[in-house]
């Protein structure tokens, strides 16, 4: 390791030293290391006492987990530091009231760790472990409540989609399916593959932002995803980088050897505020994304899960900041559909004007839903799907689907 390495930020030296004041380097073998306690952190950055106590009192209620190699890159001189609040617990995540379950997913469970909301696609919840907590999770639920969804024993699971033949796709989720070990995983994989029904498999994972060494260090990981990539039946990483300052070098060097393997990489990020809520900021994410091969493919709304309020940007702001973003991409950085995740489906905002916002059901519940278009009045204000279904009945529209009710905790 080279004398120059050592990490002017950090109170004391931990696997972080690998880290140079303006860059990351790249180190074999790398394993960085998990904190999960607001001592852990002081120890590492060195809090203050209004600081240590805020976040304490947030762990209370949310907890905490990061790794040393994430803390790395935030500037912590910068208290608006955006990485900084993607992981790092703020006291305004006890203010604002929200649902533990906002796109009422409980409605769409078949069996314990078990999704099936539109006919095609199901879902399998492996794990209630990441690596990293989210601040703004939607699935938050999975850490702070004591009702166990993700299941280790997957094989009634795969039995439900062995005898739905209408499931094309199954979306490995939870947590994170990377959290699992290799020999954990592997079996799932082979499962799935030996369904004759099921021709693509998504695994869900801000593993290659959180820690890319999950996939740098593990040359199994690779021949297994490559085994089960088949130019016929492909497997998609739903990668969720939300900044571009996330997409590092070991990071690239992570979705390199995906895409060797076989594995087609895709990003899904909501927009938040204090994080990409710039314009700029999505233009250099979505440029970066297409520069590396990286599908942009999903934006989405930030779901009002409880303690997410102070990240949830007005829909037709995020329309706009998005627009604006697309202004310097090209075509290959501008796929990604603007969407929001509601109990009745993927409804994608597709224009507005001064007087009107223009919606579709890009998935939907209900297979007819599918396709059809929505009229609502402007509502500046509206952060929610729900907030434009509070006005007179639209304008013109198809919601025919009865509508579940969201458990809203203040």
């Amino acid at each position: 390791m080279p004398p120059a390495m050592h990490c002017t930020l950090f109170k004391t030296l931990t696997v972080c030293q690998f880290i140079l004041t303006d860059q990351i380097i790249m180190v074999e073998n790398m394993q960085p290391k998990y904190i999960q306690t607001v001592d852990e952190l002081d120890t590492i950055v060195g809090l203050t006492k209004k600081e240590r106590n805020d976040m304490e009192k947030v762990c209370e209620t949310f907890p905490f987990r990061v790794n040393d190699y994430y803390l790395s890159l935030v500037d912590w001189k910068n208290d608006r530091d955006p990485l900084k609040k993607i992981v790092i617990p703020d006291p305004r995540e006890l203010k604002g009231g929200g649902s533990l379950d906002p796109s009422s997913e409980k409605d769409y469970t078949k069996l314990p760790g078990v999704q099936h909301k539109y006919s095609q696609t199901g879902l399998l919840l492996l794990s209630d472990v990441c690596g990293g907590i989210c601040r703004f999770c939607f699935r938050k639920r999975l850490f702070v409540t004591k009702e166990r969804e993700t299941v280790k024993e997957v094989c009634p699971g795969l039995e439900y989609i062995r005898t739905h033949r209408e499931i094309t796709n199954v979306l490995l989720t939870g947590g994170d399916p990377f959290s699992l070990e290799t020999s954990r995983l592997e079996p799932i994989l082979k499962e799935l593959r030996e369904i004759k029904h099921v021709n693509i498999i998504r695994i869900g994972s801000k593993m290659p932002a959180y820690n890319p060494y999950r996939f740098l260090n593990d040359p199994a990981l690779m021949d297994i995803l490559s085994r089960y990539s088949t130019p016929e039946q492909r497997i998609y990483v739903m990668a969720h980088y939300n900044h571009p300052r996330e997409m590092t070098q070991p990071s690239m060097e992570a979705v390199a050897q995906l895409q060797q393997s076989g594995v087609v990489v895709v990003n899904q990020t909501p927009l938040l505020n204090e994080v990409n809520s710039d314009p700029g900021t999505f233009t250099d994410l979505f440029r970066k994304l297409s520069f590396a091969g990286i599908s942009p493919y999903y934006v989405f709304q930030c779901r009002p899960s409880l303690g997410n309020r102070f990240f949830q940007i007005p829909v037709e702001r995020s329309y706009d900041i998005i627009q604006q973003a697309w202004q310097r991409c090209s075509g290959l950085a501008k796929r990604a559909r603007f969407v929001m995740s509601h109990a009745t489906g993927k409804i994608e905002v597709v224009g507005k004007t001064q007087t009107h916002v223009f919606m579709r059901y890009h998935q939907a519940a209900e297979p007819a839903a599918i396709g059809k278009t929505m009229v609502y009045r402007s509502n500046p204000t509206a952060r929610w799907f729900d907030d434009y279904l509070h006005q007179p009945t639209p304008i013109r529209g198809f919601l025919s689907m009865k509508m579940p009710a969201m458990q809203w905790l203040f």
